[in-house]
């Protein structure tokens, strides 16, 4: 039977209607496998190593104390140098003139001063005898005192162009070990500039930084004279050290705070590279987790809490108080019990089913922590 032109329309339209009207479902989110553990009280602290390097307790930068020209230097990084010893020269032309100047008005100003000396003396007999007044007496003696203090002032300026001229000369201040050379014969010096690095004989530390969240531990190793042990590159014997200084702030650049401890009379050397082990107080009632269960969501640390009941996973904001090894110390948002998503927590969104990895095989518990699986 064969259909009419318009029974044929009205059909073709109710189908394309029928097909617009019905629309395909979106495909279901997968379900997710992760590992999970449930976490438990734990203990942080032991044992910690720092890269550290042997320094001198002082160190100088020496400077010349006037400008100038260097015209020798007698010291080469590594020379070990005496008390007094000159270290480097300026040229001293300049100096020695203003040297001479000064001396020149020295002599002016004692022979104004010899002069006012027996003029005043003259006087004064004049006015025993009653040849003068008291007031040219007094005139006399006013320029006597204005003599005397010219030649105080040219002595005492004498003196400092003589200091001034010895000065041309850069003289080490004790005994050490040339560190650093930081100019150069025929370098034009201003006044202070460092020339040379000087490291004294004398006590050694082994200096190494220390992350924020440990250096309130390494000021009580300080506060109560606790020991560090310290092992020298290439060498098993530990050392004993004592905490000596902790910086007061952190580096500008590291965000990290120097720390500084003595190795009292230890056969070290400058320069050489040490690791330190630090034996840190446990503490108990922690919860620890491995790095890979924390992720940052919206700006904040956070994990994955596991509903075991209806499978799905939510994030929960956590306070980190610091790493130890491989593992990260909470310090708030957590409860033993709950159980975290320690793996896979990058393709994870609230409220998404998940499936436990490798169901049926057990995973051996710590104290810190359990596999939960089923």
């Amino acid at each position: 039977m064969r259909m009419t032109t318009p029974a044929l329309a009205i059909a073709v339209a109710l189908s394309v209607g029928m097909a617009a009207c019905s629309r395909q479902e979106p495909a279901p989110e997968p379900v997710r496998a992760v590992r999970t553990m449930t976490v438990g009280s734990d203990s942080a602290g032991g044992s910690h190593e720092y890269a550290a390097e042997v320094r001198a307790r002082t160190e100088s930068r020496l400077g010349f104390r006037v400008g100038g020209k260097i015209t020798r230097r007698q010291a080469e990084l590594g020379d070990t140098v005496k008390a007094g010893q000159v270290l480097a020269q300026l040229d001293p032309q300049d100096l020695k003139l203003a040297q001479d100047a000064s001396r020149a008005a020295l002599a002016g100003a004692q022979s104004n001063l010899d002069w006012a000396t027996a003029d005043f003396k003259r006087y004064k007999d004049l006015r025993d005898q009653g040849f003068i007044s008291s007031a040219e007496l007094q005139r006399r003696e006013v320029a006597l005192r204005a003599a005397q203090a010219q030649f105080e002032q040219a002595n005492a300026q004498a003196r400092v162009q003589g200091n001034q001229a010895a000065y041309s000369s850069l003289v080490a201040d004790a005994s050490g070990v040339i560190t650093a050379i930081d100019a150069e014969p025929g370098m034009v010096m201003a006044a202070g500039a460092p020339v040379l690095r000087l490291a004294h004989d004398g006590p050694r530390d082994v200096v190494f930084s220390v992350p924020e969240d440990r250096i309130g531990d390494f000021r009580a190793l300080a506060s109560r004279s606790a020991s560090l042990k310290v092992r020298l590159w290439g060498s098993n014997e530990l050392i004993d050290a004592h905490v000596r200084e902790v910086a007061a702030a952190a580096d500008a650049t590291t965000r990290t705070f120097l720390v500084k401890a003595d190795v009292g009379k230890a056969p070290v050397k400058l320069g050489q590279t040490a690791a330190v082990l630090a034996e840190m107080p446990r503490t108990v009632g922690v919860i620890r987790l491995p790095l890979t269960a924390v992720t940052e969501l919206q700006g904040k640390t956070s994990v994955w809490l596991l509903d075991k009941g209806s499978m799905t996973v939510r994030p929960q904001p956590i306070q980190v108080a610091g790493a130890d090894g491989n593992t990260v110390v909470v310090s708030g948002g957590l409860s033993p019990g709950q159980t975290v998503v320690t793996a896979g927590v990058h393709v994870l969104t609230p409220g998404q089913k998940v499936k436990l990895y490798n169901a049926g095989a057990a995973a051996p518990s710590g104290a810190a922590a359990a596999i939960a699986s089923r």
